[in-house]
């Protein structure tokens, strides 16, 4: 007994050394700012470290090539690319690797699409960030006989666009971010700035996925609140510029728009039309706002663009598994208001802000600019 009494406390001993000399390897950020943690999280947190510092070390010296293929040239796709290429770049210096960056832009021509895929495909990418829906899917069907994870960002529905199985176990090689919008939120926002509103104009692109819940929604909303509506549809920007025109001459109340790449593209086109005519356009994306629009509602696609790059860092460096990595929403709680289109429709900006403010969770000012600073 005795000496088996000695054999556990000498293990005992061993292992709280071993504990000891583990806890004191790495301490990350989040370590150092949790003093009201739990023992257990604090234990959690520790095991974090650990893989943190593993990966780091896993890393140093790798190089990595990220394909990014950017479906068109618009103020929030240009966001998202600029931002995943910042946050690399970040992460390769903190974790002492490289991630080297091969990027395309399909200017919204499929038949480029198809040749980008097949030659991210032939260069042998580590990784494909494909940005907006018609990107992701061809950069699926594109990498189904590789080992080629994809990753997509600003998709705005991954399962009704067949790209996962579902949010949460997306069931093959292809994750990513999704910038789905609370139409019933923006719709609100609508009603709310203008309480005597009868006819809705919907204006999108028929091939856009990232329109086709939403517009739907819209619809719905519309039948529930007895508010009729009228919609016009475009796949270029001379089309969503006739369309436009028409619903100004029908007399609509208010223009609705999901985060619609054409017509994203089609805004600063679109605008001033809108302003002349005082009729306010809302939008799923703060870029519309940029570009002219009275009100963006929806994510902050900087941040998107940089969950998105730790995405990939999460694959390439640690080992993570498209199949079994949740695909990544984000609090939909942002509107974004043109003041200089606000000014021109009639509203007072600050009415519009106090009217605004229950309904999100930050109202942000913005001028028209082609491009984020």
């Amino acid at each position: 007994m005795k000496k088996m009494f000695a054999l556990l406390l000498a293990l005992a001993m061993t292992l709280s050394l071993a504990a000891c000399g583990g806890s004191s390897s790495t301490t990350t950020e989040e370590d150092t700012t949790s003093s009201a943690a739990t023992e257990d999280a604090a234990a959690d947190k520790t095991a974090d470290s650990s893989a943190e510092a593993a990966a780091a070390t896993d890393a140093t010296g790798e190089t990595y090539t990220v394909g990014i293929v950017n479906w068109g040239d618009d103020a929030s796709l240009n966001q998202i690319v600029e931002n995943i290429q910042t946050e690399l770049a970040a992460k390769g210096e903190e974790l002492g690797c490289t991630f080297e960056v091969n990027y395309d832009n399909a200017q919204a021509d499929a038949t480029v699409l198809n040749q980008i895929g097949a030659d991210m495909v032939a260069s042998q990418v580590d990784v494909i960030v494909a940005v907006a829906t018609p990107v992701a899917t061809v950069m699926q069907a594109t990498t189904e006989d590789t080992d080629i994870p994809v990753v997509f960002s600003a998709v705005s529905d991954p399962v009704g666009a067949g790209l996962v199985e579902s949010m949460e176990e997306p069931g093959g090689n292809v994750t990513g971010t999704s910038d789905a919008l609370d139409t019933t939120a923006i719709m609100n926002l609508m009603l709310a700035a203008d309480p005597d509103l009868e006819l809705v104009g919907l204006l999108y692109d028929t091939a856009q996925d990232s329109s086709t819940q939403p517009i739907e929604d819209a619809k719905a909303w519309c039948d529930e609140n007895g508010i009729a509506y009228e919609e016009k549809t475009g796949s270029t920007t001379d089309d969503i510029l006739l369309a436009t025109q028409s619903l100004i001459t029908d007399g609509v109340d208010a223009v609705f728009t999901p985060s619609d790449n054409t017509v994203m593209t089609a805004e600063l086109t679109i605008y001033e039309l809108l302003q002349e005519a005082q009729i306010p356009h809302y939008a799923g994306a703060d870029s519309f706002a940029l570009n002219g629009a009275f009100c963006g509602y929806g994510v902050d696609y900087s941040n998107l663009g940089v969950m998105t790059a730790d995405m990939v860092v999460d694959l390439l460096v640690s080992g993570a598994d498209p199949a079994t990595t949740p695909v990544m929403t984000f609090d939909n709680g942002i509107a974004t208001i043109n003041t200089e289109t606000c000014e021109a429709i009639g509203f007072d900006l600050d009415t519009i802000k106090e009217t605004f403010a229950p309904l999100c969770t930050e109202v942000v000012e913005i001028q028209t600019a082609e491009e984020f600073e």
